[in-house]
C-alpha cells in the first residue's frame, strides 16, 4: 500500500507519520512523498525515527522506527506551515501522480491519499478541483463517483466539485445512472451482497409532483427505473431532508446524492475521525480520510490520524475482499 503525504504545509504529513508511529504491527506500507518534509514530520514525533528514501517499492525494507519515502519532489527547504504556495501545490500533486502511476503497474494495491488543498494546486498552475478529478484523468478519464462512508451512512455523490450551478446542469439522466450503478458496485465491494441504493432528489420535497422543479420527474425517476431494470435495488427520488435518516436507520445501504453539500453535509456532521472516502470506479483501490489540509492547525503538533487511519483500514479490506 501507498500513502501519499498531500501538501506539505498542512496536517497530511503530520497526520501520515503519526499513524505510522501509531500502528507498529502495520508498516509494509510506503510514503509516496518528499523526503525532506516526511523527515521534518516524523522527526518532530520521533526523534529516535528516519526515513529510508527509496525510488521504487521493491526497495523498501521494513525496520522498526523507519519511514520508507518513495520520491516524488525533493524541496530545496520547507514549505511555510499553514500557507499557500505554489512549491506545496506541485509536491502535494507529484506525489498523487507518482502513487497513481505505481498502482496502475500493479507494484502497488492501493493508495490512501492525505488532504491536499485546492488553491495550492491552482498556484502552482495544476487546475484540478481536488484528488477525485486528478486520479480520474491518470486512470484514463475513468468515470468515477466519491463515496463517503462512515459507521453508520455511505453517500455516493453525483456531482461532486463545482459550483451549485453546474451542479444542477452536470446532474443529467448519465450522471444519475452512473452513479447509481458506481453505489451498487461501490456498496457490493464493501460486504452488501444485495445493495439498497435510495436516490436523493433534486429539489425541496423531491420537487413535490413538480411543484418546486421537474428534475425529478425527468430525469432522476428515469435514470432510476433504468437501474432497476438492470437488476439494481434502487428507489427514489426521495426528499433529501429525510432519506440521509432513514439511511441511518437502516432502510437503505447507500445514498446517491445529487451534490456535494447535499451529500457531505450528513455524513460530516456525524464526525470526521471516522469518516472515509472512497474513489468509485477506478482501476486500483484509492481512499482518503473526510477532512482537509487544516491549515489553522498545522505544524502544531496535534492532528488526529484517526480518519487517515480508517482509510488506511477501508484500503485494506477492499484490496482484500473483506467486508467492511
Amino acid at each position: 500500500m501507498a500513502v501519499t503525504m498531500g501538501d506539505p504545509a498542512g496536517i497530511g504529513p503530520e497526520i501520515v507519520a503519526r499513524m505510522f508511529l501509531r500502528q507498529p504491527a502495520q508498516k509494509r506500507w510506503i510514503v509516496v512523498g518528499d523526503p525532506l518534509v516526511m523527515h521534518q514530520a516524523l522527526t518532530t514525533l520521533d526523534p529516535s525515527a528516519r526515513v529510508s528514501r527509496i525510488t521504487t517499492p521493491a526497495e523498501a525494507g521494513f525496520e522498526d522506527r523507519v519511514l520508507n519515502v518513495l520520491v516524488s519532489s525533493e524541496c530545496v527547504e520547507l514549505p511555510p506551515m499553514g500557507k499557500i504556495s505554489a512549491e506545496s501545490g506541485r509536491a502535494a500533486y507529484a506525489a498523487v501522480v507518482t502513487a497513481t502511476h505505481l498502482a496502475k503497474a500493479g507494484t502497488i494495491r492501493g493508495i490512501i491519499t492525505a488532504p491536499i488543498h485546492k488553491e495550492a494546486l491552482a498556484a502552482g498552475g495544476l487546475r484540478y478541483p481536488g484528488h477525485t478529478e486528478i486520479l480520474a484523468e491518470q486512470a484514463g478519464g475513468s468515470r468515477v463517483a466519491m463515496m463517503l462512508a462512515n459507521e453508520d451512512i455511505r453517500v455516493v455523490l453525483v456531482t461532486i466539485h463545482c459550483s451549485l450551478r453546474d451542479a444542477i446542469q452536470r446532474a443529467d439522466f448519465p450522471a444519475q445512472t452512473a452513479a447509481i450503478r458506481l453505489a451498487h458496485t461501490g456498496a457490493r465491494a464493501l460486504g452488501i451482497e444485495r445493495p439498497r441504493v435510495a436516490v436523493a432528489g433534486l429539489n425541496p420535497h423531491a420537487g413535490e409532483g413538480g411543484l418546486f422543479g421537474d428534475e425529478e420527474t425527468h430525469i432522476i425517476g428515469p435514470a432510476v427505473a433504468q437501474a432497476r431494470r438492470e437488476g439494481i435495488d434502487a428507489s427514489g427520488p426521495w426528499p433529501g431532508d429525510t432519506v440521509f435518516m432513514q439511511a441511518r436507520e437502516g432502510r437503505f445501504d447507500v445514498v446517491v446524492a445529487q451534490y456535494h453539500d447535499q451529500g457531505l453535509i450528513p455524513v460530516k456532521y456525524m464526525g470526521l475521525a471516522q469518516g472515509v472516502n472512497i474513489t468509485l470506479g477506478l482501476p486500483f483501490t484509492r481512499t482518503s480520510p473526510d477532512h482537509g489540509t487544516a491549515f489553522d492547525i498545522a505544524g502544531r503538533g496535534i492532528a488526529d490520524p484517526s480518519s487517515l487511519e480508517t482509510a488506511f483500514d477501508y484500503a485494506l479490506r477492499l484490496t482484500n475482499g473483506a467486508p467492511v
